[in-house]
């Protein structure tokens, strides 16, 4: 007579710490790591983090093992006015999942990002695991979700183009330079060319997707490498309608992750942007006119200084109550050769300021063959460099016009984040490879 087989066990009934409002006086069963602990004595408590959120959990003569280690901890949720979110664990069992080896090399529940920011990045690996550095991420997941999502409302189809390529999509600047076959190629600094040829074929594209500049701004707004958020759209009767799309876009990624983060913002101290009035417009004249009347800033070169951009910014929430503001009518010699050209030396080309800094450069495109074979010899570029570019607009482009965002500064922004680093999980910048 054979044996009855084995009934398989029970699943284990995990909570995580959110559910725990729900669970007051019930038994529970958590797992996640040990955020920090303290031993009074007769009591011991053990500050145990999943991926959504803190708890305190009591317990008595327990040995508690090191900061990090992987635990699972059972328990009875009772109310605690000193404990984190006004709740406890009263432990009746701890399982020890994987020991921690050593000790963490930085504290993370003493996480500062003004305090020895070098440090933390060297230790990223680490310190993304606090609570400070996982709320910045999950806001720009969020941003991100949130920017496909009003895209595809929109007719925009996603596109996915490649990152290693024969030209750049800016001249040749601040390239990455890479051994292809044995053959010279570069890191793609920009998606600009392929999406606009994508418009050829879906009319409305978008991607999400790192972009890689070399450049030699070691500030706390410029990253080696970031995740761009591009748009291109076609039949377009100007630059007009990209802006009233991005301001459009904007507000609705801002006011999602707004109700979707909620706790990050309170974690973090953030407060979302005021979206009630429109998105200011200035030419880029009438913004130097401004920082120079107004402030006393006199701004000079072909751009913006960062100094003018905070004031523009300030004039433009003091003045128009909003945190965002428009600055358009870039010259030609500020702006790539694709930009639509205007006949007073101009261009129907914009940046877009958030809080005082620029988070987007766009604008309407050039859709005419010979417009563009001028524009290139004009910044002394051959075309035949850009020979597959050039070729889709022999064979009818609309008018078309775009724009990027930056996901880590948009990100950094929002949330009060002074180093753009810290928006990103593993910043690269001119002197960081590791982790």
């Amino acid at each position: 007579m054979s044996t009855p087989p084995t009934p398989p066990a029970e699943p284990l009934q995990r909570h995580l710490i959110s559910d725990l409002p729900e669970a007051l006086g019930q038994t529970v069963t958590l797992q996640g790591w040990v955020y920090s602990r303290r031993d009074l004595g007769g009591i011991r408590f053990l500050l145990l983090r999943d991926r959504s959120g803190v708890v305190q959990c009591v317990f008595g003569k327990t040995e508690l093992p090191l900061a990090e280690s992987c635990v699972r901890v059972t328990g009875r949720v009772a109310e605690s006015p000193k404990a984190p979110g006004g709740l406890e664990v009263h432990a009746e069992a701890l399982e020890l999942i994987t020991n921690a080896a050593e000790p963490p090399p930085i504290e993370i529940p003493k996480e500062a990002w003004h305090v020895n920011p070098d440090t933390l990045l060297e230790y990223r690996h680490v310190s993304l695991r606090s609570p400070k550095a996982r709320a910045a991420l999950k806001v720009q997941a969020e941003l991100v979700r949130a920017f496909r999502e009003v895209l595809s409302a929109e007719g925009f189809t996603e596109i996915f183009t490649p990152k290693l390529v024969a030209a750049g999509a800016e001249g040749g600047a601040a390239l990455f330079e890479v051994d292809y076959y044995g053959k010279r190629a570069y890191l793609a600094q920009s998606p600009q060319l392929y999406k606009q040829i994508m418009v050829g074929v879906f009319e409305r594209v978008f991607e999400v997707a790192p972009v890689y500049r070399a450049e030699l701004s070691h500030t706390s707004r410029h990253l080696s490498e970031y995740l761009s958020l591009d748009v291109e759209l076609g039949f377009i009767d100007s630059d007009e309608d990209v802006m009233a799309l991005e301001e459009r876009l904007l507000k609705a990624m801002m006011r999602d992750v707004a109700e979707r983060c909620a706790p990050e913002f309170a974690l973090l101290g953030a407060a979302a942007p005021d979206l009630s009035a429109p998105f200011p417009r200035l030419t880029l004249l009438e913004a130097r006119a401004l920082v120079r009347e107004r402030y006393g800033h006199q701004t000079g070169g072909k751009d913006l200084d960062p100094e003018a951009e905070r004031l523009v910014g300030r004039w433009a929430k003091e003045e128009r109550g909003s945190d965002f503001v428009f600055v358009t009518n870039y010259p030609q010699a500020a702006r790539p050769f694709y930009t639509y050209p205007t006949d007073d030396g101009l261009t129907r080309g914009f940046d877009l300021l958030f809080r005082g800094v620029e988070i987007t450069s766009g604008g309407q495109r050039v859709h005419e063959y010979g417009t563009l074979i001028a524009q290139l010899r004009a910044r002394n570029l051959d075309p035949e460099a850009f020979r597959g570019y050039l070729e889709v607009f022999k064979y009818g482009m609309p008018p078309h016009g775009g724009f990027a965002i930056g996901a880590e500064r948009l990100t950094a922004l929002l949330l009060g984040i002074a180093n753009v680093r810290f928006a990103r999980a593993f910043p690269r910048d001119g002197s960081r490879l590791h982790p």
